[in-house]
């Protein structure tokens, strides 16, 4: 070993320095310096002289580390969400479950519009979102509130800050898709992935991604804070949650109204970017498909997806508090 990794030069080192190298080259052969009171053996030109008196130095004693702590989220809420407190409904017992119901576009932002009819998409979420809030308080189990309750507009992060400020234990996103082909039809739940399940989920996601930008202008901007919890543990967690969810309201709803498939799909939509807050987005329908839009305008239709959706509610949170020995359907 070249001493030089020890000393470069009668003064350059303090003791410190060597205390430190001593622990790093711990498993090597001992090598001890004069500096800290050791010695090497001596060499003249007849040969190996006996060596003196080495005082071996120990390595330093690291402490183990401490036990990791369970991660906890500590992505920042945004503090002008909107203007004013959305209602809450229900029972007054703050314990109960709180599901905030998202009703997709509004304002400005139409969403899709149907060929049949011109019904717009941001209508008929607004008149479901209601359908299911009545819905969901006939039980008296929960508490419900709308990200909106008239024609506004509302910029995506806001959508979900609006159900973490509140503290949601549920957050669902109401939407109605449309497609080049007016054959397809029926429902698809939807949960987030930062990749998509395929290419159709992928242009949704693009599509439904875009409400924010008016006049080339993103009115959302980008929060990294929330991004770079996407792939922590908390966030898995919350992700697992909101997949067991979908496959509920894919199974309840499949008796009262048309479904596309038999399970969730999945892509990068900013509005279930919630960290800490189950999220699904729902897609209840073509707009251009004249079978689906007469379902979704008609109140009857309105009624069976608000019923879809409350019985998967009341299941979900039965699961989440029951003794495991009481299985629930």
């Amino acid at each position: 070993m070249d001493e030089n990794i020890f000393w470069t030069g009668a003064t350059a080192r303090t003791h410190a320095h060597y205390i430190c190298a001593a622990a790093l080259f711990a498993t090597l052969p001992v090598f001890a310096s004069p500096a800290i009171g050791g010695a090497i053996p001596q060499v003249s030109a007849q040969g190996p002289v006996a060596p003196l008196t080495t005082q071996i130095v120990r390595p330093l004693a690291f402490r183990a580390e401490p036990p990791q702590r369970r991660y906890e989220v500590t992505a920042p809420i945004r503090s002008n969400i909107g203007k004013g407190r959305p209602k809450i409904s229900g029972p007054a017992d703050a314990s109960l479950p709180l599901v905030v119901i998202d009703a997709g576009h509004g304002g400005h932002d139409p969403g899709a519009i149907s060929p049949h009819g011109g019904q717009r998409e941001k209508e008929l979420t607004l008149a479901i979102a209601k359908a299911v809030r009545d819905e969901m308080l006939k039980s008296g189990r929960v508490r419900v509130a709308l990200t909106r309750e008239s024609d506004k507009f509302i910029v995506l992060q806001d959508r979900y800050q609006i159900a973490r400020k509140l503290k949601a234990d549920l957050f669902i996103s109401i939407h109605a898709d449309s497609a080049d082909n007016p054959q397809a039809s029926g429902g698809t739940v939807y949960t987030l992935s930062e990749i998509a399940s395929d290419r159709e989920a992928q242009r949704l996601a693009a599509r439904e991604n875009k409400a924010n930008i008016i006049n080339g202008v993103n009115l959302g901007g980008a929060e990294a804070s929330v991004s770079s919890i996407l792939i922590d543990l908390t966030q898995r967690e919350t992700m697992n949650v909101s997949a067991d969810f979908a496959k509920l309201l894919l199974r309840e709803a499949t008796p009262n109204m048309r479904i596309r498939g038999n399970s969730p799909r999945f892509a990068s939509f900013i509005v279930l970017n919630a960290p800490d807050t189950p999220s699904v987005l729902f897609e209840t329908g073509y707009l251009s498909n004249a079978s689906d839009v007469n379902f979704l305008a008609s109140s009857t239709g309105r009624q069976k997806v608000a019923r879809a959706v409350a019985n998967a509610i009341q299941v979900h949170f039965a699961r989440r508090t029951v003794p495991d020995n009481q299985p629930v359907r």
